[in-house]
């Protein structure tokens, strides 16, 4: 569960997509009135290298493109966030860097290869790391997260479980609110798209962020982020290293099902000792705070229930499987116990395994319904993150 929400920020994709669309509508904002350009090109992406006035820029689908900044161009930078180009200020040629994110526009260069760029619209990287870093802990502080039990679009709110012996959570939604959602077959949130509330359905996994009510059942969102994710449980039946996948009979579907193991797929193995304890903390229906986001690296990991009473964070369950260790396909064994989160692949009835852990017997005994929310609330949009570490996410994709 560790990178469901790291890879957000491990890439900053979320940052540049949605600073490309406010810097994309500054840029229309400011040419309505006049007739456009018959011969304009624009680019958007990271600058690789400056050689001499000549910037070789690439975008986030990897094309590249060569930008002749003539001495007559404007360049401007912008915040993060910005929407408008109201309040950008001039900036010389020679403080542009490497990694800086830019928007050029201008004609295109001979043949139509390359740009002649007469604007260049700068956000700096600096500016970008600090908006991640601002945003994560954010998400660190005031991100949610659970599975979706009822979507109304209209009056624009979600609710979330709250979890075993817990209330449930409200999310409400307004038209400035993030909404994203994961695409089919991937665990990267830097995939993840806008998407419209009704796109969200019951039984999703899904994460927020926002300021919290007195009695922290209601959440105004910024941002949400969203995902066909599917809970599973039992026992292996096969493990394929070779393909990357494992098969296991699921309790509730009582069929097998094969989980595609990928490269941002979390895999944990809980000794005895430490199953038996959550298992004793399922039995109880102790009753915990919200489930909240942690991590340092924004793209929010939602925390797992904290146990009985209001012990803290640091007692609660999310620090046993936090260090519980993490294990390889090698580690798996026919006849062992899993459960597992899993994204529904782009082929109906394939999934790939966001998060999965081993050696929960004593769980599913104690409360396999309670076991299953455990493990979602512990989702971490991002990448896979488990509890704790440097899960992350939030945040739309922003960014020149």
């Amino acid at each position: 569960m560790k990178q469901f929400f790291l890879r957000y920020w491990a890439t900053s994709a979320w940052i540049c997509l949605g600073i490309a669309i406010c810097l994309g509508a500054a840029l229309r904002a400011r040419a309505q009135g006049a007739a456009p350009a018959t011969n304009s090109a624009t680019f958007l992406g990271s600058i690789q290298t400056i050689d001499g006035r000549v910037l070789s820029v690439k975008n986030d689908a990897g094309a590249s493109m060569q930008v002749t900044v003539g001495e007559q161009a404007r360049l401007i930078r912008v915040a993060p966030g910005q929407k408008t180009l109201a309040g950008a200020s001039a900036v010389n040629f020679s403080d542009l860097q490497a990694g800086d994110r830019i928007l050029a526009r201008g004609a295109p260069g001979p043949g139509g290869a390359g740009i002649d760029a007469s604007l260049v619209v700068v956000m700096k990287s600096a500016d970008i790391a600090q908006k991640h870093a601002e945003e994560s802990e954010d998400w660190r502080r005031h991100g949610v997260g659970g599975l979706v039990t009822a979507v109304d679009p209209s009056a624009g709110t979600v609710t979330l479980s709250g979890g075993p012996g817990r209330p449930s959570l409200l999310i409400r939604i307004s038209t400035a609110t993030v909404i994203r959602r994961y695409a089919p077959g991937s665990v990267k949130f830097s995939d993840a798209t806008p998407a419209p509330l009704s796109a969200t359905k019951v039984g999703d996994q899904l994460i927020a962020r926002g300021a919290r009510s007195a009695d922290g059942h209601t959440i105004d969102a910024v941002e949400i982020v969203s995902g066909a994710f599917r809970n599973f449980s039992g026992s292996v039946t096969a493990v394929d290293p070779a393909a990357s996948t494992v098969t296991i009979m699921d309790l509730a579907g009582k069929r097998p099902v094969v989980l595609n193991i990928a490269a941002d797929t979390s895999m944990k193995a809980l000794d005895p000792a430490t199953a038996q304890r959550i298992a004793t903390v399922l039995k109880g229906g102790a009753a915990g705070p919200p489930a909240r986001v942690s991590g340092s690296q924004p793209g929010p990991p939602a925390r797992i229930p904290g146990g009985p009473g209001n012990r803290s964070d640091s007692q609660g369950i999310q620090p046993l499987l936090a260090r519980a260790p993490s294990v390889g396909l090698d580690g798996l064994h026919k006849g062992d116990v899993v459960m597992a989160v899993a994204m529904q692949g782009k082929t109906p009835g394939t999934f790939t395994a966001v998060t999965l852990v081993s050696g929960v017997a004593p769980m599913l005994q104690a409360s396999a319904s309670g076991s299953q929310s455990l493990l979602s609330a512990s989702w971490n949009v991002g990448g896979g993150a488990a509890a704790g570490g440097d899960a992350s996410g939030g945040g739309g994709q922003q960014g020149p």
